[in-house]
């Protein structure tokens, strides 16, 4: 029976008919909607500026995804290119200077590159062989070592392990170690194949750099030649600030390293290591290409293989190395990178984590060169101030009581 009282919208039709009228007094009329239409399209169409944009949305993706997949494709070629820049900047002033007292460019770039190619080589043979020694002595000596160290530990810690449950662990064909080198057994072809991988790169690498220094002049001929003059003259003063500062760098980290070389050749002969010079060789290099931690990644290896033969000999070790990086950081690195160029250090290590993220371990050791160019071309740029005399200013330099004028 229906109710004869008036609905004054609290009963549920009357909120259902409400909510009705509201939604349609919001939706527009077929009228406004025509009015909207021929205001974007007045002759029906659908408008230019939608076609243009859809176009350039579509074609900007596919050069993004084209130039995505060039990369992983070319990113390998990349990176040989890049070394080999870096490489050619490096030997450009000896190839200059070769050039300069008559000798053909190729001749001098091949023989410079020859000289780089032999040092290398001799250097990754010895480690190479060091590293091959250690480990078959090691194999082959296995118990005496687990012996040894296990009862020095115990000596050292006041532990009570026993060698024997150790060496029985070590020996057990189901035991993690026991399965670790039967699985290093399992990949040795892969290795061989890696290291000819590696062979066919640094060929490569060569191949780059000797014509990019060889026809150096007519590459630099080919591009000016595309350029109006004022534009040539400043392409060539910064073509030529770069082989300046990229050499002088690598130059005085070459010299760093060999001192440090020779340094720790001294005490690796006195403190009686086994193969003394390539150790020698490996802290130099490593402590000068790798920044602010390259010397105690180096200085690992020299310090593990004294600790098998002595611990007394491993601490002696690592004090040397120690005490040499903080002489090396106060008196040979400033007066031998006065006249190249030196890197901050937060600055190296921010460049080499940057290369290391772009372009792996081998980006790591191009950030370097890559960073001191770039600083070289910056510091060049612009025009220079006299610096007001401060406290915050003063530079002190290891070895001088007064500080260096502040004027750039």
């Amino acid at each position: 029976m229906a109710s004869d009282e008036p609905d004054d919208g609290t009963s549920p039709s009357g909120q259902a008919e409400r909510e009705v009228v509201d939604v349609s007094a919001t939706t527009p009329s077929e009228d406004e909607l025509a009015d909207a239409a021929v205001t974007l399209a007045p002759d029906g169409r659908v408008p230019a500026w939608l076609i243009r944009a859809i176009a350039i949305f579509w074609f900007g993706y596919m050069v993004v995804a084209l130039v995505r997949h060039l990369w992983f494709r070319l990113a390998g070629l990349t990176l040989l290119v890049v070394i080999a820049l870096f490489l050619a900047l490096a030997i450009e002033p000896g190839v200059n200077r070769l050039a300069a007292r008559g000798w053909r460019r190729g001749r001098a770039t091949a023989a410079i590159l020859f000289g780089v190619m032999l040092a290398a080589g001799a250097f990754v043979g010895a480690i190479g062989a060091l590293v091959t020694s250690q480990v078959v002595d090691l194999l082959e000596n296995s118990e005496t070592y687990i012996v040894d160290t296990v009862d020095r530990f115990n000596d050292t810690f006041g532990t009570s392990l026993d060698p024997q449950e150790v060496v029985d662990e070590f020996n057990d064909p189901d035991g993690p170690v026991q399965e670790f080198i039967v699985a290093q057994r399992d990949n040795v072809v892969t290795l061989s194949l890696q290291a000819l991988s590696w062979l066919v790169q640094a060929l490569s690498v060569l191949l780059f750099t000797y014509y990019l220094v060889a026809d150096g002049p007519r590459l630099r001929r080919a591009i000016c030649s595309r350029l109006r003059p004022d534009r040539q003259r400043q392409v060539l003063a910064v073509w030529e600030l770069a082989i300046t500062k990229t050499g002088g760098y690598l130059y005085s980290r070459a010299l760093l390293a060999l001192i440090s070389a020779l340094f720790h050749w001294v005490v690796f002969q006195a403190a009686g290591i086994q193969a003394p010079i390539p150790l020698a060789l490996w802290v130099g290099l490593v402590s000068q290409f790798l920044p602010v931690v390259g010397t105690y990644i180096a200085g690992v290896l020299p310090v593990l293989i004294a600790f098998l033969d002595s611990a007394p000999t491993a601490l002696v070790v690592l004090i040397a190395i120690v005490v040499y990086q903080q002489v090396e950081n106060y008196f040979f690195a400033p007066r031998i990178t006065a006249r190249t160029m030196e890197l901050h250090p937060a600055v190296a290590f921010g460049a080499a984590l940057g290369g290391f993220a772009l372009l792996g371990a081998a980006g790591a050791v191009l950030a370097l060169p890559a960073a001191a160019m770039l600083q070289a071309i910056v510091g060049e740029w612009g025009e220079r101030h006299e610096v007001v005399q401060s406290h915050l200013t003063e530079v002190r330099v290891p070895g001088r009581r007064r500080p260096i004028d502040p004027r750039p």
